[in-house]
């Protein structure tokens, strides 16, 4: 496996960080959040390492046409203290093409995604202080249009080791952390299973939702059908995690990651007002929450 960059960029990638540091050539995205640039702006015998700098919690680089290096530094508005806890995922775009994108620090270059991995609906995570992204264009032999990208998230590791790890979604939830997931997921609905589709090779299920009742929702991925007037919506789980279709309504809660939704705890509902009502008598219910 290539484990390094085309023999003249390393030396140029550490002369850059000695001598301009962190915040040399800075190249800024129009809104602080996405980049999208080409290159095509580069003299085709130059080997430039551009700098690209980026200060939110989500966003999209599109590099088109390839040629020479991007860094891409990530610099959340949080203070810097905060950065070790965080988490840092990429999803490279379905036809992503033209270049490695590696993991740097200090000089030393791990690859995460090779130039032509097809891998569909792959997340590549990595701790904010293992390193940034350096992305190498890759030789080409024509001219045809390529674009290397992908979206990207920071995000609190907790958070990150639940949505990629098997045992998280896939084991039931104590009552603390169903309560606990009503007060702080990305969405709360009650709900039931109309249908589950199996996608084999993504290794994933998409449970088909009908909204009974809906808590909160941070997009809009439940919505209202035109053609039968009720709330629907897709939930993403690993295909590991075995859901089939089942009669009852459950409590559906999760976080959105790279604008899908997915699952989280989701208690049968019935077990939820259980929790809730022995936590609220108890006055240890740490949020308020309907449970009708």
């Amino acid at each position: 496996m290539r484990s390094a960059p085309a023999a003249g960029f390393l030396p140029l990638l550490l002369g850059l960080r000695l001598l301009l540091g962190d915040g040399a050539a800075a190249q800024y995205s129009s809104d602080l959040c996405n980049w999208k640039g080409s290159g095509l702006t580069h003299e085709s015998h130059k080997k430039d390492v551009e700098q690209v700098y980026l200060r939110c919690s989500e966003g999209s680089i599109e590099w088109m046409y390839p040629t020479g290096a991007l860094i891409v530094n990530l610099r959340p508005n949080t203070s810097p203290a905060s950065y070790k806890r965080l988490t840092v995922c990429i999803k490279p775009f379905k036809d992503s093409a033209g270049a490695n994108i590696y993991l740097e620090k200090t000089g030393e270059l791990k690859l995460l995604v090779r130039d032509g991995d097809r891998s569909p609906s792959k997340v590549y995570c990595f701790g904010y202080d293992q390193g940034g992204l350096f992305i190498e264009a890759t030789p080409q032999q024509d001219i045809s249009r390529k674009i290397t990208g992908f979206q990207y998230e920071l995000m609190n590791k907790g958070i990150a080791s639940d949505l990629h790890t098997v045992s998280a979604p896939c084991r039931p939830c104590s009552d603390t952390e169903v309560l606990l997931a009503v007060c702080t997921s990305d969405f709360v609905i009650r709900g039931s299973i109309q249908d589950v589709t199996n996608q084999a090779e993504e290794q994933e299920s998409i449970i088909h939702v009908g909204v009974n009742k809906l808590y909160r929702q941070k997009s809009k991925v439940f919505q209202l059908t035109g053609e039968s007037g009720n709330w629907r919506g897709q939930i993403k789980t690993l295909l590991e995690c075995g859901v089939k279709p089942g009669d009852g309504d459950f409590l559906f809660t999760g976080r959105m990651h790279f604008g899908e939704a997915r699952l989280g705890c989701a208690p049968r509902f019935k077990d939820f007002q259980r929790m809730y009502r022995e936590a609220k008598d108890k006055g240890l219910n740490p949020c308020e929450i309907g449970p009708d």
